[in-house]
């Protein structure tokens, strides 16, 4: 399924599978209007930062929020939400995949962004990595 795995556990970049390019758009579009946003790649993925810490990505043909654990149990229970697992038996606790239905519906979908940012927010700020020397 990810064809072959690297030390690092992801799949190598020749063999992931990339996100459409409409998802692409619909996600950088509904993204939330805040200054505090970062945008950069995660594993080859569009992704958006706060303050350090992912708030969101594309992972495939998925968008991936974080919400925390009890955001994410209540994602799951009340809105068909699955939990992002990135390898099978891999669950990232506190992140969910949202609903494809939802993530095709622009308005609906920075809801979720919304949300996911609002959680992130509430997070100790994370320091920036150190560059090798």
């Amino acid at each position: 399924m990810f064809g072959r795995l690297r030390s690092t556990g992801m799949p190598s970049p020749s063999s992931r599978k990339s996100s459409p390019p409409e998802w692409v758009e619909r996600f950088t579009a509904a993204l939330p209007a805040d200054p505090r946003i970062v945008r950069k790649p995660m594993f080859g993925y569009p992704a958006a930062f706060a303050e350090g810490n992912l708030v969101c990505s594309l992972y495939q043909d998925a968008v991936v929020v974080r919400l925390g654990k009890d955001g994410a149990a209540r994602a799951v229970a009340e809105h068909g939400a699955r939990q992002f697992a990135p390898m099978p038996g891999r669950t990232m606790t506190g992140y969910v995949l949202v609903p494809p239905t939802d993530a095709e519906q622009q308005e609906t979908l920075a809801t979720w962004l919304r949300q996911a940012l609002d959680f992130t927010l509430t997070l100790p700020k994370k320091a920036p990595a150190k560059s090798p020397r």
